[in-house]
């Protein structure tokens, strides 16, 4: 196969930066190295027109390639966001692609198999929603590409969760008051930082954030993560231990969603995400489409005010999970957009 090279005009950025925040030495004597640290690209635009920057985290499996460009060669949304006046933070999780990985202080990871890869660029999963995808890039060489950029990563959600934490309090130190842009296995890394950092955390867009919530097995109501993060959080009243928090079976509130596990009352709140901006989005047919009402709605008892928004909602048609690689990828980022300025960030 012979790749074309996609290039893009960047005269939007002013100024870029690459830095490692968080992470430690490890080893003895001569033997020492840094671990843990999470690899940060900084793009700054020509023009500044927005208060807060936006970090944007990506999910399992991936790196900030996702956000830099689509496998067919068209534009990411970090240069969208740059050229429409948004300072921009790329954070590549610890133990991920440039993030160095160590596997005598990391351990074992995993990857995406190829067939596996298909629920994001197929219309053929085994949910009901998947046959309206329609946005994947065409051709060949786009599905290579995205395939070629796939990576190990760490199989412990939990482990990943903490290390970002960590290296997130260092980051939002430097960044200063800051919108967090999730996806997928990172949704948790927004509800985490936002909870530990609320002061920090100004906005959050979660794309089709890590779920569902407490369990994905609806046979057994045993709690198996605090609900929207495996990592303990905030509650109030306080929980000691995941198991404190009470479950009930939420029936499907339409056909093809999907029964799942919601809080039981009386409810926990999390008091420190009251307040940001939040905004929830899922796209029409990736196989979050049957689930993420589970996460709205856990969000929604914990007292946390949100917009659950379902892409086909709002007029955007046949996207799935990778909806910031596909053909449409711009009429979503303008709609996000949009919906930041609306809220003044």
């Amino acid at each position: 196969m012979q790749v074309k090279i996609p290039l893009i005009n960047q005269s939007h950025i002013k100024e870029r930066g690459i830095f490692y925040v968080g992470g430690k030495k490890t080893g003895d004597g001569e033997n020492q190295y840094y671990c843990n640290q999470m690899y940060v690209e900084v793009y700054i635009p020509v023009e500044k027109k927005h208060p807060y920057p936006i970090i944007m985290f990506h999910g399992a499996g991936q790196t900030n390639v996702n956000w830099l460009i689509t496998p067919d060669g068209r534009m990411g949304w970090s240069d969208y966001f740059v050229a429409h006046g948004y300072e921009v933070y790329l954070a590549e999780q610890p133990a991920r692609g440039r993030s160095a990985w160590h596997p005598d202080v990391n351990g074992k990871t995993m990857h995406h198999s190829i067939e596996s890869l298909k629920r994001f660029t197929s219309d053929q999963g085994k949910w009901p929603q998947s046959k309206k995808h329609t946005q994947w890039p065409e051709g060949e060489e786009a599905l290579e590409q995205f395939l070629s950029s796939q990576v190990e990563y760490l199989p412990s959600n939990k482990d990943s969760q903490k290390l970002v934490l960590e290296a997130g309090r260092e980051l939002l130190k430097i960044t200063g008051p800051a919108i967090l842009m999730t996806h997928s296995q990172a949704g948790p890394f927004g509800w985490l930082l936002a909870d530990d950092q609320p002061e920090l955390v100004k906005g959050i867009v979660a794309l089709e954030p890590s779920g569902p919530p407490f369990s994905n097995d609806i046979t057994n109501a045993t709690v198996k993560k605090y609900g929207i993060a495996d990592l303990p959080m905030h509650f109030d009243p306080p929980v000691a231990d995941k198991n404190e928090l009470s479950v009930e079976l939420l029936k499907a509130p339409e056909e093809d969603l999907n029964d799942g596990w919601v809080m039981k009352a009386p409810y926990h709140k999390l008091p420190a995400l009251q307040g940001i901006p939040i905004l929830l989005m899922v796209s029409e047919s990736s196989y979050h489409a049957g689930y993420d009402h589970l996460t709205s709605k856990v969000l929604e008892q914990a007292g946390v005010a949100h917009d659950f928004v379902r892409l086909e909602n709002i007029g955007i048609h046949g996207n799935g999970h990778m909806m910031m690689l596909e053909k449409n990828n711009l009429e979503i980022a303008k709609w996000i957009a949009g919906w930041l300025e609306k809220r003044g960030e």
